[in-house]
């Protein structure tokens, strides 16, 4: 398989694996939503996700060509063969942090997909086209909602404030390239990393700005789920998200 081929399949990976953690930790709120409209919204959003992480890994395990599925990719790899963005794998902790969360991930999700639309690979193109249709909604979704609690009681503003302070370090590993998106982006096929970064500040700032929110002047940019080093959460997700698999090798249902 030519290094290209294999760029390829990192990077569908990379994007398969942040749907799909983010989507699960969107799962957990199920049933656990602070109101039937959020509960509702939550787990679509949860189903878009693990949709597109479908999408993005069977592309993978396409260009692979080893006979491996999406499923194998989700449920048989160990925490350091997974390549998402820390920010995802982060505990939900209260309502607040799980929409800041989700804020900081869609505000760069969607220039991402956007700009993925012009992928001079087709099959990225594809995917990107149709994942943007539904993250365009998520981060409307997510900014209204950041707004409104931000700039609500003065209870609901420490909150998504304490959210905000604990997340802002985990949001620079977004636009931090290496050897494989230098190569990417020489191809034509990804955009490099620091280039969706004006997009996502001016969004994020203008809407921080609606929701009286202060983004934490300096901090320290945490790194490493591209690669693989991932925080201890991610292995209590797959413990979790897994187990099945594990346990009873192949079964279907």
């Amino acid at each position: 398989m030519g290094v290209t081929s294999a760029a390829i399949a990192e990077f569908a990976t990379r994007m398969g694996d942040n749907c799909l953690i983010l989507g699960h930790r969107d799962s957990e709120w199920c049933g656990h939503s602070p109101a039937l409209e959020e509960d509702i919204a939550l787990a679509n959003t949860a189903l878009d996700h693990v949709g597109q992480a479908q999408l993005w890994l069977g592309l993978a395990c396409e260009i692979e060509g080893r006979g491996k599925t999406a499923d194998t990719l989700a449920f048989l790899r160990d925490a350091s063969g997974y390549r998402n963005l820390l920010l995802v794998e982060q505990p939900n902790g209260d309502f607040g942090r799980t929409i800041m969360r989700q804020f900081l991930f869609d505000a760069w999700h969607l220039p991402m997909l956007k700009a993925l639309i012009n992928s001079s690979d087709k099959r990225i193109a594809e995917i990107a086209e149709k994942a943007s249709k539904e993250v365009a909604y998520h981060l409307e979704r997510s900014t209204d909602l950041v707004v409104r609690l931000g700039d609500g009681t003065r209870e609901s503003q420490a909150r998504m404030q304490t959210a905000l302070d604990f997340l802002w370090p985990y949001t620079g590993e977004m636009f931090l390239g290496d050897a494989l998106d230098d190569e990417l982006e020489a191809a034509g096929i990804a955009p490099a990393p620091a280039s969706l970064r004006p997009a996502w500040d001016q969004h994020v700032g203008r809407t921080l700005a609606e929701a009286t929110l202060k983004a934490p002047d300096k901090s320290y940019a945490q790194k490493g789920g591209k690669r693989g080093v991932h925080s201890e959460h991610l292995g209590f997700i797959l413990a979790e998200m897994q187990f099945l698999q594990r346990a009873y090798p192949g079964a279907k249902w």
